[in-house]
């Protein structure tokens, strides 16, 4: 069991994923507190990422993480999650430039601005979630498994999720929207803030363009952790009723937080798939 000090860790990647709790019944007792350091410790890095507006603040928490994991290996680490990692010989067997790249992808997307188009978006989010995804798939299966399905799970999974901000990153420089799809909807920056008929059909269109990118990643014959996969279902079926629903935004965010026997179902298929191709 974790102890106080990760717990509350634990508990905010909780509170942005709620349906991994149901996750959690379908992992190895022995090796769950490992697996679930992890996910705390990604969406820590994410946090950082995303969720500082100063990209100056941003930029110096991700910096001391950058020093917190180049000197835990051999020092086992000062945050709470970098001791419980460094802690499993798992650690010991992920290149150390795994830890680092998601860091380091973090720092270079700070000032990132509105990308082009649905491709630049995808390429432009690959970085960072490519690097999470890289480590997560060498921690569960080993340096040498594929991670291009978690890649692109983590990717676009991500972009699911930055679209339910769309009113509250309106005055970001990083837009959820593309701006190829701005235009092709006639939609301003201040527009998105409002709901009206060209908005929805722009959000519409996103989500069909994610679900498509998901069920082609989720078909990939590679290893997915027991918590991606389940995140990459969830964000698919999201993606696929939000874009049918008559107000797809208000869709969006009910099917975020929803859970029920559907999730279960996908997560036992999540650890089914996870424990075949490990």
């Amino acid at each position: 069991m974790s102890d106080g000090a990760t717990q509350s860790y634990i508990d905010k990647w909780l509170a942005v994923q709620p349906q991994q709790r149901i996750a959690l019944g379908f992992v190895d007792p022995a090796v769950r507190d490992e697996h679930v350091a992890l996910a705390a410790f990604e969406q820590e890095l994410i946090a950082s990422a995303y969720g500082i507006r100063e990209p100056q603040v941003a930029a110096a928490k991700l910096q001391w993480w950058a020093e917190e994991l180049s000197g835990a290996a051999a020092g086992g680490g000062r945050h709470p999650l970098t001791k419980q990692l460094f802690a499993s010989e798992r650690a010991r067997r992920v290149p150390a430039a795994l830890w680092l790249a998601p860091v380091l992808a973090a720092m270079a997307q700070l000032e990132q601005g509105t990308s082009s188009d649905f491709a630049a978006q995808f390429a432009a989010a690959r970085g960072l979630h490519g690097a999470l995804a890289a480590l997560e798939t060498a921690w569960w299966f080993g340096p040498e498994a594929s991670a291009e399905a978690a890649t692109r799970v983590a990717t676009l999974s991500h972009l699911v999720f930055a679209l339910s901000r769309l009113e509250l990153d309106a005055e970001r420089e990083r837009l959820p929207l593309p701006m190829s799809r701005l235009a092709r909807h006639g939609l301003s920056r201040g527009q998105l803030k409002t709901d009206a008929p060209a908005r929805r059909d722009a959000i519409r269109a996103q989500l069909q363009e994610l679900a498509t990118g998901l069920r082609a990643a989720l078909a990939l014959d590679a290893p997915l952790s027991t918590f991606r996969g389940l995140e990459g279902r969830t964000a698919l079926a999201t993606a696929r009723g939000a874009a049918r629903a008559p107000e797809p935004f208000t869709e969006l965010h009910r099917r975020q937080s929803r859970t029920g026997p559907a999730t279960a179902i996908r997560a036992w298929l999540a650890a089914r798939r996870a424990g075949r191709l490990g």
